[in-house]
């Protein structure tokens, strides 16, 4: 698919209120608060990323975190991508970009995320990405149902390792990885 160039970068806590409308506009996701938006693109913005758009506006992004239990395993809390870029590869094209940066600083073997059992969208990303990847999946229930204080449905854990090296870049598309520094005053 055709589509302008996003560019890649790792998030600044200029990124949280976008992140935040993203997940809020997406209608799907569990919405955290605000603050934590601007915190995770603060303390977590290594194991996370951004796509802009030629503005450089955030319009997509992953948040991930390495489990401080199991060195190696990025698991991935939330992704989100505004609605006018849906569709078009862009998550995929994000959670590449990302493993890819975190292999070539030699801390990742595997992803983890969960999914519950009606999100066939996560299911057929994560899968797609493990094909990608040359890297198998294990699922397992982690969180049932009845473990949430809400309606909640059960969580599933999807484990895909180990990584292969990273697929080659598609002619379809292309990313740039994009570092921006931005002074806090």
């Amino acid at each position: 698919m055709v589509r302008p160039k996003e560019q890649m970068a790792e998030p600044t806590i200029h990124d949280g209120a976008s992140a935040w409308r993203i997940a809020r506009d997406s209608r799907v996701l569990d919405v955290n608060s605000s603050y934590s938006y601007l915190l995770w693109c603060r303390d977590f913005s290594g194991t996370s990323v951004v796509a802009r758009d030629e503005s450089g506006e955030a319009v997509a992004f992953v948040t991930g975190y390495i489990r401080p239990d199991a060195p190696g395993s990025l698991v991935i809390w939330q992704i989100a991508v505004d609605d006018r870029r849906r569709g078009r590869g862009l998550a995929g094209a994000m959670l590449d970009h990302l493993t890819a940066r975190l292999r070539s600083r030699g801390v990742l073997r595997q992803l983890e995320t969960t999914i519950s059992a009606d999100n066939d969208a996560s299911q057929r990303l994560f899968l797609s990405f493990a094909a990608r990847h040359g890297a198998s999946v294990e699922r397992e229930l982690l969180f049932p149902a009845g473990l949430f204080p809400d309606a909640h449905e059960s969580e599933h854990l999807y484990r895909i390792g180990p990584l292969a090296q990273p697929p080659a870049s598609s002619n379809e598309t292309e990313f740039s990885d994009a570092r921006r520094t931005r002074s806090v005053s």
